[in-house]
C-alpha cells in the first residue's frame, strides 16, 4: 500500500509539473501591464505613483498604512495574551506558554549577555523591535489591499520596505543605545554613542535593503508570465520568512551589542591605566 501511495504521489506531481512547464512554454513571456517593469521597480522604492489617501486628508505611502495596521495588530495581540493567556500559565507549560517563554527568554538572554548590569529596558526593547520586524515582514504574505488615489488596487507591503519606516527604526534603536550610555556613564555615554555616528544609517539601510530586495525580486518574477506559475509563491514565501527571522535577529543583536558597549561602566583612571 505504501509503495502504491508513493507511486501515485509521484505520478500526480509529475503531471502537475508537466502542466506547469506546458503553460510556461505556451503563454507569452510578458503580459499586458499598465506599468513597465522599470516603473514598477521605481515605485517600489519611491512610492510616487501609488499612494493611499488617509481619510481624504493626505496621500501617504502604502508602507505607512502597513505600519499602522501592524502596530494595531500587535497591540491587540498583546492585550489578548496579557488578559486571556498569561493568567492561565501553569508550572508545567503548554505549547503556547512554552513558545512565549522561549521567545521572551531568547531576547532577555541576549540583553544580559551583552549588558550585564543594565539590561531590563534593553531586553524589553529588542523583544518589541524584533516582534515588530518579524510580524511586519510576514504582514505582506496576507495580501491586504488598498485603493490608491488614482483608483488602482495595490497590495500593502511590509512597513520596513519603505525607507521612512526603516530610518525611524534605525534612529529609534540608536536613541535606545544612547540611553544605555547615559544610564551607564552619564553625559560621557552620549559622547561614546555619538562616536558611532554611522550606526543609525547602517541599521536603516540594512533593514530597507534586505526587505526591499525581496519585494523587487518577487515583483520581477510576477511581471513575467512565463515565471508566474508556482515560482512566485515559493520565492515570495522564502524571501519573506528568511528576512523576517534574519532581520529581527540582526537588529536585536546589533542593538544589544552597541548598547552593552556604551553602557559599560568606565571607572576613573581606567583609560590612564590601560595607556600605562
Amino acid at each position: 500500500m505504501e509503495k502504491r501511495a508513493k507511486k501515485l504521489t509521484a505520478l500526480v506531481f509529475g503531471i502537475a509539473l508537466s502542466l506547469i512547464l506546458i503553460g510556461i512554454i505556451i503563454i507569452e513571456s510578458n503580459g499586458n501591464f499598465e506599468l513597465t517593469i522599470k516603473e514598477v521597480m521605481r515605485d517600489q522604492v519611491l512610492h510616487d505613483l501609488h499612494q493611499v489617501s488617509v481619510f481624504g486628508i493626505k496621500a501617504v505611502n502604502p508602507g505607512l498604512i502597513s505600519g499602522f495596521v501592524v502596530t494595531a495588530m500587535i497591540l491587540i495581540l498583546s492585550l489578548i495574551i496579557r488578559f486571556a493567556v498569561i493568567p492561565k500559565f501553569t508550572i508545567v507549560p503548554g505549547k503556547v506558554q512554552l513558545v512565549l517563554e522561549q521567545a521572551v527568554n531568547t531576547f532577555d538572554n541576549m540583553a544580559k549577555a551583552n549588558s550585564e548590569k543594565i539590561n531590563g529596558f534593553l531586553g524589553a526593547y529588542i523583544f518589541a523591535a524584533g516582534t515588530y520586524i518579524f510580524l511586519g515582514t510576514l504582514f505582506e504574505l496576507f495580501g491586504f489591499q488598498a485603493v490608491t488615489t488614482t483608483g488602482h488596487i495595490v497590495t500593502l507591503s511590509a512597513p520596513l520596505s519603505d525607507i521612512n519606516g526603516a530610518i525611524m527604526m534605525g534612529c529609534l534603536s540608536y536613541l535606545v543605545i544612547m540611553s544605555g550610555g547615559v544610564a551607564g556613564n552619564g553625559m560621557k555615554g552620549i559622547v561614546r554613542t555619538l562616536k558611532e555616528y554611522s550606526l543609525p544609517i547602517s541599521m536603516s539601510f540594512r533593514l530597507f535593503g534586505a526587505l526591499l530586495s525581496g519585494a523587487l525580486v518577487t515583483e520581477l518574477v510576477y511581471y513575467y508570465r512565463n515565471l508566474s506559475f508556482v515560482l512566485p509563491v515559493l520565492v515570495g514565501v522564502m524571501f519573506t520568512l528568511l528576512h523576517a527571522v534574519i532581520q529581527a535577529y540582526v537588529l536585536a543583536m546589533l542593538t544589544s551589542l552597541f548598547y552593552g558597549e556604551v553602557a559599560e561602566y568606565a571607572p576613573k583612571g581606567h583609560g590612564t591605566e590601560e595607556a600605562a
